[in-house]
């Protein structure tokens, strides 16, 4: 059971101001900069796994913005669309920076990275980089390697599942389907199965990213003495960032040097950058942290198809629309989505119901701000919890439950979604708010696509008898990719065997 530390209500005032600060409830966890560090990781306890559940608790206390302290850092936990709008969207000029964490920001990117960075000169150069790479057109280009591995994540499915007779870990599948998108657009690159040890290797270093990096799980990040002396958590940085140096740092050079030798190289964002590299006065950790910063995020998009199963029903009702839709002769396509609105509704309540990153990556105010009548200080991080506004009753209706029913007139398009002008209509916020968007969220959208419909056209997903499926449960501390599991794939016809291939 969660701890829940000691809260009291205070108000912050700031010398010669009209502006109270922001009046909101605050977890004692070592406010004071001198506590000890027993005192500080008793506290901090409650927000180690599940933290946004514990927050989400303080939030029905406290209200939908409120503060906690943690360390030497004040946060501003938002759990409302249209305070989050209101500040990140509206306001995109003062809520656009980052914090620069010990661990993410200095330790494994080194001040690089496009999710970690603050905003300025390097956080706008490698955004327009990336987005050569992630805009509508550039998409729509290389849509055919989503269709492709897409088609190749169904095919090995329905090899290894030896009709229904074996058990499988679907996630691995769509985990290296994920990965195999983001090795080709980023180094030209791909694995041949599940069993290729890059595919390992890329989880390994995605999941060790997550863990030692949530936005308030690492008590590292607060207490600045902590980060003078010795500790498992500086050692598992360091070594990360060596290893995100050799393994993708490796595949930038053999790329360079195949470049430098004349060789024909895929164009990929790899290529683009070695190109752009003076130009753009990239140097050889802008680019490494760069790719980097596209593995990790892009390999966790699909690994949550360990809902469906747990719905029959549901399952059933989509594999309907689909014979009737699309038949038993070909695959679903990405211009079938808007035939298959009960499919798209199956998709975006798993996004509502499972964030892969329930408290992204927070944003920090540039300069006080007056929101209202409360004042929020500069360098002041705001969190935005996601969990809170996904299960809000009163605009979900018993939001435990799994109801692709309630996107039932939903036809737009997550990115266009996030630009409605009335932000409690949204469909979700996984892919956050304002200037810090998601850069991925184009090519994420098809590959959750392309994924889960393909999974539903080809193979009825059971459980398995003695081996229950706990939602609740996920694989890591920060990251919310679920536990492993096996299910039992039955291949719905014989003619999708002739299809795939």
């Amino acid at each position: 059971m969660l701890s829940f530390p000691p809260v009291s209500r205070v108000t912050f005032l700031k010398k010669n101001s009209e502006h109270p600060r922001i009046k909101v409830g605050y977890t004692n966890i070592c406010r004071q900069l001198n506590a000890s560090a027993d005192h500080a990781s008793g506290s901090f306890l409650s927000l180690k796994r599940y933290p946004e559940r514990t927050l989400d608790r303080w939030a029905k206390y406290y209200g939908p913005i409120y503060s906690v302290w943690l360390g030497n850092q004040l946060f501003i936990i938002v759990s409302e669309p249209g305070i989050a709008k209101g500040l990140m969207a509206t306001h995109v000029a003062v809520f656009s920076d980052r914090k620069e964490m010990f661990i993410k920001s200095q330790t494994v990117l080194v001040g690089r990275g496009i999710t970690a960075s603050p905003y300025g000169k390097r956080w706008r150069k490698h955004r327009r980089i990336a987005s050569l790479w992630l805009n509508r057109k550039a998409v729509e280009s290389y849509t055919h390697v989503l269709d492709f591995e897409a088609t190749d994540m169904i095919h090995h499915l329905h090899r290894d599942c030896t009709d229904g007779m074996a058990d499988v870990n679907p996630q691995v599948y769509a985990g290296r389907c994920s990965l195999n998108n983001m090795l080709t657009i980023t180094f030209g690159f791909r694995t041949d199965s599940i069993h290729h040890p890059m595919v390992a290797r890329a989880f390994r270093l995605s999941r060790e990213f997550m863990n030692i990096t949530g936005p308030i799980s690492n008590l590292v990040d607060f207490v600045p003495i902590l980060q003078r002396l010795p500790s498992n958590m500086r050692r598992r940085a360091r070594t990360l960032h060596s290893e995100l140096v050799n393994v993708y740092g490796g595949l930038i050079k053999e790329i360079d040097e195949k470049m430098q030798a004349g060789g024909d190289v895929q164009d990929c964002l790899v290529k683009t950058m070695l190109l752009r590299k003076e130009e753009e006065d990239l140097d050889e950790l802008d680019i490494t942290m760069l790719a980097s910063a596209f593995m990790i995020g892009g390999i966790e998009t699909v690994r949550r198809p360990s809902l469906i199963p747990a719905h029959p029903h549901v399952q059933k009702r989509a594999q309907d629309e689909l014979d009737r839709i699309v038949g038993r002769d070909r695959l679903p396509t990405v211009e079938d989505e808007a035939n298959l609105p009960y499919c798209r509704a199956i998709i975006k309540e798993i996004e509502r119901c499972h964030n892969p990153f329930w408290l992204g990556t927070p944003h920090m105010a540039s300069r006080d701000f007056v929101y209202g009548e409360h004042l929020i200080p500069k360098g002041t991080v705001v969190v935005l919890n996601t969990w809170t506004m996904h299960h809000d009753p009163e605009r979900w209706g018993s939001p435990m439950e799994f109801a692709p029913d309630r996107y039932a007139n939903e036809q737009l398009h997550s990115s266009a979604s996030a630009k409605l002008p009335n932000p409690k209509e949204r469909d979700h916020w996984i892919f956050a708010a304002g200037r810090r968007i998601c850069p991925g969220m184009l090519v994420a959208e098809r590959e959750i696509w392309l994924t889960i419909s393909r999974m539903l056209w080809a193979f009825d997903m059971q459980h398995i008898a003695g081996k229950p499926i706990d939602l609740n449960e996920y694989d890591g501390e920060s990251g919310r990719s679920p536990a492993p599991i096996e299910v039992r794939l039955r291949p719905r016809f014989e003619g999708a065997r002739k299809v795939l291939e």
